[in-house]
């Protein structure tokens, strides 16, 4: 069976831990400048990524997404959904310019380079990767999420087993960072907004490379324990070295340095891969949205984003972070509530979704199997199971005999197997049936 799934967790990890994450600038001004409580809105913030991950994926999965448009167009107001568009697609922009600064920056601090070149190179490679399918986009966005997670363990064991300060004083090193905010839960809801508005685009984006909804669901959840676990484990490294970090800004870089000259120069290349990988995904989502489904349209339109970008990036990594994001922040606010207004309203239909495609799975096995029988009964009711899809029914058909075709392959008994991983609730299909629409 495919684990596609895992891809997509990993993306969506990628996607999150950006340069400012990985980097430890974010961490600083938004949590730990408060001190050791900073700690528990870090825990805070693992808690909203578990939840979000899980939403924004399935959501995308659901629908089928080819781009956040198209979610928002069915859970929001005409008039709301346009100012979402606009509010996403000049965020991402934005922070987009802010991850091409801060590949500047990390060069610049590391070997002494000009920023503008960390910044170009990192251009440059964010439009080579459009040239590539989206398969293998996901897997270029998620190769180094494993990377930088082994790196953070490193950074937060050497720290907890090296001499450091007391409390008092690493808390009276902290106030010396300006805080991003004025309070700390000001910080968690502002930095939770961040992410969903850095993410989300390419959340739907991945949860509509998904047919199954339980999977997306699932790599919603480990991407999102995967998050907490490196949000976790890089507060508590950069916390225990805040009185000689702070004014850094590349405070994490400046821990590796602790460790040993080769693994500085290790982790200077993995935050570099985990900036190009969120740079990538935010322009990405943005040209994407104004491609018309044209993969010739889409990368023109990238390489323009892009190039507005790098000019952009020319303000300064430090100080972008400290002005940008606290804006994009309270602007992702709002794009809070209504993705929780939509998820209350649809989630029984995304329930009713969910039985529906597993139950398409199971027929189509029988296509497939050389021990089964498909009959002209089972052919009509997959066609009528895909027409009362939320999505096209045609393509849905498509999707779900190809995973069957893979059940049918890779299983003796294929018929237990999808009986076992795919259990079905009846009568929750019978209501998709009820309500669905004609659309194929």
């Amino acid at each position: 069976m495919s684990k596609k799934y895992l891809s997509a967790a990993f993306a969506y990890v990628g996607v999150i831990v950006g340069a400012g994450l990985a980097s430890g600038q974010d961490l600083l001004q938004y949590f730990l400048a408060y001190g050791a409580i900073g700690l528990i809105g870090i825990a805070a913030l693992g808690i909203l990524n578990v939840i979000f991950g899980a939403v924004a994926l399935q959501l995308g999965s659901y629908y089928r997404s080819d781009n956040h448009d198209e979610v928002f167009e069915r859970i929001a107001h005409p008039a709301l959904r346009r100012l979402i568009d606009v509010v996403l697609v000049f965020s991402a922009f934005t922070m987009g310019f802010v991850m091409l600064a801060g590949a500047g920056a990390n060069l610049e601090q590391q070997f002494g380079l000009p920023s503008w070149m960390g910044g170009a190179l990192c251009a440059v490679l964010v439009v080579l990767t459009a040239f590539l399918n989206f398969d293998r986009i996901m897997n270029v966005i998620g190769v180094f999420t494993p990377i930088i997670m082994v790196a953070i363990a490193v950074l937060m064991i050497y720290s907890l087993a090296t001499p450091h300060a007391s409390v008092a004083e690493l808390d009276a090193a902290a106030r010396n960072v300006t805080p991003a905010l004025p309070n700390l839960v000001f910080s968690t809801l502002n930095y939770f907004a961040l992410c969903v508005v850095g993410g989300i685009a390419m959340a739907f984006v991945l949860g509509g490379s998904i047919l199954r909804i339980g999977e997306a669901r699932r790599a919603g959840h480990i991407g999102g324990v995967l998050i907490a676990l490196v949000l976790g484990a890089d507060a508590v490294a950069l916390y225990l070295n805040v009185d000689r970090i702070w004014n850094f800004d590349v405070p994490a870089l400046e821990i590796a340095r602790s460790v040993h000259p080769a693994f500085a120069f290790g982790y200077t290349l993995v935050i570099f891969a985990l900036i190009y990988n969120t740079a990538f995904s935010l322009f990405y989502s943005t040209a994407r949205r104004f491609s018309g489904g044209s993969t010739a349209r889409l990368r023109i339109v990238l390489i323009a984003v892009v190039a507005a970008g790098y000019a952009a990036s020319f303000m300064g990594f430090k100080k972008l972070i400290g002005v940008m994001y606290p804006i994009i922040g309270w602007l992702g606010v709002a794009l809070l509530v209504v993705l929780a207004v939509g998820w209350l309203r649809e989630r029984s239909a995304v329930l009713r979704e969910e039985n529906l495609r597993r139950k398409l799975i199971r027929v189509m096995v029988r296509k497939h199997a050389d021990d089964l029988e498909f009959k002209d009964e089972d052919r009509l009711e997959a066609r009528h199971l895909a027409r009362a899809s939320v999505v096209d029914g045609v393509e849905l058909r498509r999707d779900a005999s190809s995973i069957a075709e893979e059940i049918a392959d890779s299983q003796e008994d294929a018929a237990a197997y999808a009986r076992a991983e795919l259990p079905v609730d009846e009568a929750l299909v019978e209501e998709a049936l009820e309500n669905g629409q004609p659309n194929a």
